[in-house]
């Protein structure tokens, strides 16, 4: 890392330090104005992917941070006990509690604290405590460790009511703790080693860029591993089935990858997850090629809709962010919280080739140059499957992970939201 990413203070000894400044989560001025409090990260340098350790140092004639906020406003903090390797409680108690203690020394102890229990209480706490203060011009805090769940759960339950005048965004702080945590990696890529820490001490927000996925009367939305089916909610104006999104929306190989993974033992070996799933669809166990995707795609430039030739499909997939996991990088001419909505499609291919491609993305996103991908800003994408599948599995749509499957007949439109319904801290 260069010089000038580097961090320097004295220590009360007087002694020297020097941290990369990455890992650097806050400067807090103590009270005397002659000495600040350094909170920091330091992580375990024999296993990467495991949350850091906080370090908190007083120091001498450091600098406070900018965009240091120590505002009193409400905050609810929601520990997701069921994301990614199940490390919200444990990641909490030892750093988020010493950083909150740190910057809010007096409030801390009053910000509410929420264990998830079901699938359904982040959907509930959005219902009964979060809309409705929201609604009636207060502005909340809410420090979610989770993954991308979390947040497309709170974006659709703060949509699912007629907002008033006085509705003001809430402000979302996202500590990565579920499994590909794209949203969180696409902020903050390259820049930021405190696993959303730093963001705890920043005034700094920016509005959440949303799509909204409407569906055929028939979608069902698929829940506890595809045992079970939904209604989804419905768009009070058209009545048709509706959700909204702010990663991405999918159908074909990745759609495929992410609804088959979404087991309690597939989801042991965290974002390998999606490998695994991966090798048993690209290469099907009777030596055949993988499925061909079949249905009528158009994307949406203007007002004007404009269908693909091809009607057979691999992967067909609309983000609005860069990175679905953190070296895995979708659509690199997204910028973070930029709005814009990229296509990227393949069409049938056998498996080598698949992996060739993705395989791609993991190098910076170089699948984009590849002149088997199609790859282009939208502003909405539709898919009609005019009865081309009969068999259900080959008709899921994911939506920020959420699975949804129509009928055989059925359809799915994508379009970009321009409502403002959630700010995210940016450091």
């Amino acid at each position: 890392m260069a010089e000038s990413a580097k961090f320097s203070f004295k220590n009360e000894e007087g002694e020297e330090q020097t941290i990369d400044r990455g890992n650097l989560v806050a400067v807090v001025p103590n009270p005397d104005g002659l000495s600040s409090i350094i909170v920091q990260v330091e992580h375990d340098s024999t296993d990467p992917a495991a949350p850091p350790h906080v370090k908190v140092t007083k120091g001498l004639s450091a600098s406070a941070s900018p965009w240091l906020d120590t505002s009193d406003r409400e905050t609810h903090i929601i520990l997701s006990t069921g994301s990614g390797a199940n490390q919200a409680i444990a990641f909490f108690e030892d750093a988020v509690k010493p950083v909150l203690a740190t910057l809010f020394p007096t409030s801390h102890s009053s910000f509410h604290v929420h264990q998830t229990q079901s699938t359904a209480t982040i959907s509930d706490l959005t219902s009964k405590i979060f809309f409705p203060q929201a609604n009636a011009g207060s502005h909340l805090r809410i420090i979610l460790l989770s993954g991308d769940g979390g947040v497309v759960d709170l974006v659709n339950g703060l949509l699912s009511k007629p907002a008033s005048a006085e509705y003001k965004a809430p402000s979302v702080v996202l500590l990565p703790l579920g499994t590909a945590n794209a949203l969180y990696h696409s902020i903050n890529a390259g820049k930021d080693n405190t696993w959303g820490l730093s963001a705890l001490a920043v005034d700094n927000h920016r509005p959440l860029p949303i799509f909204t996925a409407s569906f055929s009367p028939g979608a069902r939305l698929l829940v506890d591993e595809a045992r079970s089916e939904e209604e989804l909610p419905k768009d009070p104006q058209t009545q048709y089935p509706i959700l909204h999104g702010a990663v991405v929306a999918s159908w074909g190989m990745h759609a495929s990858l992410v609804a088959d993974s979404d087991t309690v033992e597939y989801r042991k070996f965290g974002v390998e997850r999606f490998k695994m799933a991966a090798k048993e669809a690209l290469y099907p166990a009777d030596g055949s090629l993988p499925h061909p995707y079949k249905a009528k795609v158009s994307v949406l430039k203007g007002e004007t809709w404009t269908s693909l030739e091809k009607e057979e499909h691999m992967y067909v997939l609309a983000s609005m962010v860069s990175n679905l996991e953190k070296p895995f990088t979708i659509s690199p001419a997204s910028k973070p919280l930029d709005g814009s909505l990229h296509l990227v499609h393949f069409g049938p291919t056998d498996g080598d080739e698949a992996m060739r491609i993705m395989g791609l993305a993991y190098q910076g996103g170089k699948h984009v140059d590849d002149k088997a991908v199609l790859y282009e800003a939208v502003d909405g994408l539709r898919i009609e499957f005019q009865g081309k599948e009969e068999d259900a599995r080959w008709r899921r749509i994911c939506i920020d992970g959420k699975i949804v499957r129509l009928e055989k007949d059925g359809w799915v439109e994508i379009r970009k939201e321009e409502r403002r319904v959630l700010d995210v801290a940016v450091d």
